[in-house]
């Protein structure tokens, strides 16, 4: 295999000229390895971002709770003061406190505005507690919470934290799954185009074998050229993707998904691979498609 890569690096202009050097079947590879790479940098960045957005929101929600408090508003003071007792005593809480009406005002404000009367209103008292690192026997909090204080709810952001996680991972998954089936359309796309190529070469073709040319050295040229051909557009494709991604909204603490799609430190470099996934592409298909059609040619 060295020996094929080092054959194909350093080229043959008598071979290469049995591949027309423009024509359709220079502009379909090109353009083909240009486009699928550009959809690939940016299915790249969407499960990148998306990923990113998961394991932020699922580490915000780690080794923190929420003590829910619905009572009348004459049993909210008292009870607020037990719920506050309970966790002081509770082994692995770090601390606990009750938000003020203002932080639950900023909390209301992306769906009410910032005029809510926050007093005014039969609103739940929140108390905010942060897990030391041992952790707490959740189910056991909860049981001390329903005999000391009926209007207290534990919410352990469980049912938050899981599904995010498993975002994440899925919004990966797909992420590959994209660049794998963008990668097998490339390869058919060249492959179609090599077998053109070849095709419209066939006399050409003949005249070599005639003169004594084995087929793998006039395959050597077609893998040469569609190669070389892959890996330029596949460059093209990324850095147009690359400056598209760029020109985004930059990611924000209030800024919704979109806002966050990119790519963060040398994950840049990300998409400088994806040409040289290409054209490795582009070398397997085409070399698998002039040997059949070699071999096929009488």
């Amino acid at each position: 295999m060295k020996t094929v890569f080092t054959r194909l690096l350093g080229g043959d202009r008598q071979s290469d000229r049995v591949v027309p050097p423009s024509g359709h079947t220079a502009w379909l590879t090109s353009f083909t390895a240009g486009a699928m790479t550009f959809l690939a940098v940016f299915a790249l960045a969407l499960s990148l971002a998306a990923g990113r957005m998961a394991e932020r929101w699922s580490e915000a929600l780690a080794r923190t709770a929420t003590v829910r408090i619905s009572a009348p508003p004459e049993q909210l003071d008292l009870q607020t003061r037990v719920v506050l007792d309970v966790l002081a005593t509770t082994p692995g809480v770090e601390n606990a406190r009750a938000l003020s009406d203002e932080e639950q005002r900023k909390l209301l404000e992306p769906w009410f505005g910032p005029d809510l009367p926050v007093e005014a209103l039969p609103i739940p008292r929140l108390i905010e507690l942060t897990e030391a690192t041992d952790g707490y026997d959740a189910e056991g909090l909860r049981q001390r919470l329903a005999a000391e204080a009926p209007g207290a709810v534990l919410d352990d952001h469980t049912r938050w934290r899981r599904p995010l996680a498993s975002a994440a991972g899925r919004l990966r998954l797909l992420g590959i799954m994209s660049i794998v089936l963008i990668g097998g359309a490339t390869a058919a796309m060249i492959t179609l185009a090599a077998n053109a190529a070849l095709a419209a070469n066939a006399q050409v073709i003949e005249v070599l074998r005639l003169v004594g040319a084995r087929d793998s050295y006039i395959a050597r040229a077609f893998v040469r050229r569609f190669t070389i051909r892959a890996f330029g557009g596949a460059m093209a494709g990324a850095v147009a993707g690359m400056l598209c991604v760029l020109l985004l909204p930059s990611a924000e603490a209030a800024g919704g998904f979109l806002t966050g799609l990119g790519f963060t430190g040398f994950g840049w470099l990300l998409p400088l691979a994806l040409p040289v996934i290409a054209a490795i592409v582009a070398f397997f298909a085409t070399r698998r498609a002039a040997l059949k059609k070699l071999r096929g040619l009488t």
